[in-house]
């Protein structure tokens, strides 16, 4: 196992669940816990995954999410098993709608 820890600038998302879960811990899929963070203007995420050495793999993942997401003010957490960058895009959209209250 590997823990991963990154921040990103983003901006503020409004929530109406806290916190909201997607996905399951499972070989090439993941779940992603979203709860309210510190920092209005970032997102912290941490993440534990089985593949280790994809640390810049997961940076640039995350990274566009938090550029073309506001998701400022969450913290995330995710526990992966190997899941794609396209699985890990598609659960981090669901959680976060999910955290909107269903909203896109």
């Amino acid at each position: 196992m590997e823990t991963l820890d990154f921040r990103f600038d983003s901006a503020p998302v409004l929530r109406a669940a806290d916190p909201a879960l997607c996905g399951v811990v499972g070989s090439g899929n993941l779940e992603i816990l979203v709860k309210a963070g510190d920092q209005p203007a970032a997102c912290a995420v941490r993440i534990k995954t089985s593949a280790r050495g994809f640390g810049e793999t997961w940076r640039a993942v995350l990274g566009s999410f938090a550029a073309t997401h506001p998701a400022g003010g969450t913290a995330i957490a995710i526990n992966d098993m190997g899941a794609t960058p396209a699985v890990v895009s598609l659960r981090l959209a669901q959680a976060l709608a999910e955290y909107r209250g269903g909203a896109q």
